[in-house]
């Protein structure tokens, strides 16, 4: 009995399923003709339009037929059907699809009363926030504190000055001349000094003012032409050649006699004006005490200097140590230079004399801008205990005006026995003194206290650029501040920058500070707190906030503190 065709099924075509095989023969063959003829018989009334059999690879076929669904194709192999459903285009969607309004609709929502209020609506509100915008601004500016006009800062007021009065001295004898010096400016330029203040290194013959010629190198010290390599070399690493011009430095008096004075007047002037088109930057003289008529020649001489370029620095030297005579001489010059002088070496026993000594000079003074420094020469070792050599750094780096040091006094320099004291040998490493063996160790040397944080050389440096990048330090006001016995406080501080609070011990004993704020302005006033920024004891933590009401300090300790600027 012949097997019964599957029922059809709305778009699908049966093909009966046949074993492999089963169409092989002469009787297959007829039954396929057979069954062929009866198929395409069964199947006319199928809209062939609909269904569309997959020729496609089976791979690349993207759905497959129901399960036991296959069409028969030529060659005897079996390949899956697909459906493609058509769906009718929807004429009436098409057609009502949006195409926005016309203009003349725009133009009639426009102008309806409803958007004309709104657009004014919203015009008024923008200008009334722009105006009340502007109104602000000009509120805050008007209200906002002013600044203060900033000085005239020369390249001096910027930083700290070094002597080096000996080459052979400086160099711990070795070439001891100006090539050996250009060798030594990068250690210079770890001090952050601004200037280097050498020699003298002209021609002179001991008080013969006929063989002395200003304006030659001394052979021992080199020639003109390392003389302008060093210029040259100084410039690039931002450091300025003062160079000295005492006349008589090998002489027993500086100027030579007194019936002198004109002919040495005239040297210096000339030797200023061939100095200055070299490149010099500044020029010294020492003991002005000696010179007759001395405020006259310093008025002309700076003249000379200041004609020339107004960035062009005079300093005169003085072992006086009596204000009024002092006083005298920058009165007469007015601003036209710095005065080194043994002021500050005044022998004393309690810290009550160098604050008077301070407050005293900068009130004789009128606040002008002065130097400070123990001496027009030598290490400051020569004037003061080794255990006060830190305060006075701290001192000189915060009070207002130009720091002035000796070669050495970033490191604690003392002249060895057998030196002189005004010029002992400069301590590099162990081996600057040959033959002594066990004198110098490494806590002495440049070499060992470049290496230790807590050493007075990395103090200095740390003060050097501290105050390099500070407004308040580098021309900020001074006010003086009450303290306990044996100390010395004071504020630095600037228009609305950083404040500087310092506080002094040159007691032999530890002692609260007891800070007393009386004559600051309001803007000034002491907080609770302040951070310490700096202590010559190593062993004090830094970085750490400090009650001011309970400060207390060690014996021959200073400190440096910060506080921030309150409206």
């Amino acid at each position: 009995m012949d097997p019964q065709p599957p029922e059809a099924s709305a778009g699908v075509v049966s093909v009966p399923h046949l074993p492999p095989g089963a169409h092989s023969g002469p009787e297959a063959q007829a039954l396929n003709a057979g069954g062929d003829s009866g198929t395409m018989s069964q199947d006319a009334e199928v809209d062939l339009k609909e269904v569309e059999l997959n020729e496609l690879e089976p791979e690349k076929q993207p759905m497959n037929a129901a399960a036991g669904v296959a069409v028969a194709v030529p060659g005897g192999g079996e390949k899956n059907g697909l459906v493609k459903i058509k769906v009718a285009e929807d004429d009436a969607e098409a057609a009502s699809k949006f195409t926005g309004l016309s203009k003349e609709e725009l133009l009639k929502v426009a102008s309806s009363p409803g958007w004309v209020r709104t657009r004014w609506a919203l015009l008024v509100l923008f200008w009334v926030g722009w105006l009340g915008m502007l109104a602000g601004a000009v509120v805050i500016i008007v209200r906002a504190p002013r600044c203060r006009e900033l000085p005239t800062q020369r390249w001096w007021h910027k930083g700290a000055l070094y002597r080096v009065g000996s080459l052979q001295a400086f160099e711990a004898g070795q070439s001891g001349n100006l090539e050996g010096l250009k060798k030594h400016l990068d250690y210079l330029s770890t001090l952050k000094v601004k200037g280097l203040v050498l020699g003298p290194i002209h021609k002179n013959h001991r008080d013969d003012l006929a063989a002395t010629n200003l304006e030659q190198i001394d052979p021992a010290f080199g020639t003109q032409e390392d003389f302008n390599s060093l210029l040259q070399s100084a410039k690039k690493k931002s450091i300025r050649i003062i160079l000295d011009l005492t006349p008589n430095y090998r002489g027993q008096n500086s100027w030579f006699l007194p019936t002198e004075v004109n002919t040495v007047a005239i040297k210096v002037k000339e030797a200023l004006e061939f100095w200055l088109k070299e490149g010099v930057d500044g020029f010294q003289v020492l003991d002005v005490g000696n010179l007759t008529d001395a405020s006259s020649h310093l008025t002309e001489w700076h003249n000379i200097t200041k004609s020339f370029s107004e960035d062009k620095l005079l300093i005169a030297g003085t072992q006086s140590s009596n204000l009024q005579q002092i006083v005298s001489l920058l009165d007469d010059t007015k601003d036209h230079l710095l005065l080194t002088s043994s002021y500050l070496s005044q022998p004393s026993d309690t810290v009550a004399n160098a604050r008077f000594l301070v407050t005293q000079f900068l009130n004789a003074t009128d606040n002008r801008w002065c130097s400070w420094s123990l001496s027009q020469a030598g290490p400051m070792t020569t004037f003061i205990p080794a255990p006060l050599l830190r305060l006075y750094q701290l001192l000189f780096f915060t009070l207002p005006g130009t720091p002035v040091f000796s070669y050495g006094d970033e490191i604690g320099l003392q002249a060895a026995p057998g030196q002189p004291m005004e010029a002992p040998i400069m301590l590099w490493n162990e081996s600057s003194l040959p033959g002594t063996t066990g004198l110098v160790t490494a806590n002495m040397t440049v070499k060992g206290q470049s290496e230790d944080p807590a050493s007075l050389l990395s103090m200095f440096r740390r003060l050097s650029d501290q105050r390099g990048k500070e407004r308040s330090l580098l021309h900020g006001d001074f006010h003086v501040i009450s303290s306990g016995s044996g100390f010395f406080s004071y504020v630095r501080h600037w228009d609305q920058n950083e404040r500087f609070l310092v506080v002094l011990n040159f007691g032999n004993v530890g002692l609260p500070a007891q800070l007393r704020a009386y004559n600051l302005p309001a803007s000034t006033s002491l907080p609770a707190t302040a951070e310490l920024l700096l202590s010559t004891q190593p062993d004090r933590e830094e970085g750490i906030s400090l009650e001011l009401e309970k400060l207390n300090l060690n014996p021959h300790e200073g400190l440096l503190l910060r506080f921030p600027y309150v409206a």
